[in-house]
């Protein structure tokens, strides 16, 4: 059983935008005590927001289904993943719009793993401390040609190239959901979901110290506040995000009441 406390937080910015099209949650599963969920959805194009709060329905309504006696967590992530995909698409065909969705998906057991998902650009960072161990790559077509080694200086200089996803919820063609995990978790341990709204403007050893530094609250504020601080010409994005960390349980006090002590006898 785990041997650290859970702290968790969100934040949000509509940043420069018109409308926040970006949502996030956290979860806990009714039926599975000990197991949590962070959830981060970036909409985009028409009804973008409505498509994010979709992902965000679907995760909540799968999740409080949850057994780890009949399911296991990739089948979890899988599921919420391809339904919220189903339902974007509904949506598109009933309102003659084209809504789509990235996604960040963690979840955190009693048996002190981490397993998470994404689909597009919104990111996870695992951090071990002030440290980044893992994060996780994104959906865009620049990444797409990196991976084939077939990134040239001045395709690596298009911001066209950058920001074009290859892969979202709600598109027209398949979506590919990332899956990985970490096992053995610990004390000092934390993970940071966004969207590119926000981890455009840092680095991993910025977000790093931030996280290990603060509380998910006051990180989140922190985060949010210099981000809008590095946007220029009034162009930034939905800024959200999702901070959980495990941090060192209280102590317990002890407290030899005579009503404790009656139960003791």
């Amino acid at each position: 059983m785990s041997q650290y406390k859970i702290e968790a937080g969100t934040g949000q910015h509509i940043g420069d935008r018109e409308e926040q099209q970006d949502r996030t949650a956290l979860f806990a599963a009714p039926k599975a005590p000990g197991y949590m969920m962070a959830v981060v959805a970036d909409g985009m194009g028409n009804m973008g927001a409505l498509a994010a709060e979709q992902v965000i329905n679907t995760a909540q309504q799968i999740f409080e289904r949850f057994s780890p006696l009949t399911d296991t967590v990739e089948e979890i992530l899988h599921s919420i993943a391809k339904e919220a995909d189903t339902v974007i698409k509904l949506s598109a065909m009933s309102s003659d719009k084209k809504p789509h969705s990235t996604v960040a998906l963690l979840i955190i057991t009693p048996e002190n793993s981490a397993i998470w998902a994404h689909v597009g650009d919104s990111r996870l960072y695992y951090f071990e401390g002030p440290n980044c161990v893992k994060r996780t790559t994104d959906h865009t077509y620049f990444e797409q040609l990196k991976a084939e080694n077939k990134l040239d200086e001045s395709k690596a200089k298009d911001p066209l190239l950058v920001n074009l996803l290859v892969n979202v919820l709600g598109s027209s063609s398949d979506f590919t959901l990332s899956i990985n995990r970490r096992d053995g978790l610990k004390i000092g341990d934390s993970f940071l979901l966004c969207s590119d709204g926000l981890w455009r403007y840092f680095n991993e050893a910025e977000l790093g110290a931030a996280i290990a530094m603060n509380s998910p609250r006051k990180a989140s504020e922190m985060l949010i506040a210099k981000a809008r601080e590095r946007a220029v010409n009034g162009k930034a994005d939905n800024c959200t995000l999702a901070i959980v960390k495990l941090v060192k349980p209280p102590k317990e006090v002890k407290d030899y009441t005579v009503q404790k002590m009656r139960r003791a006898i």
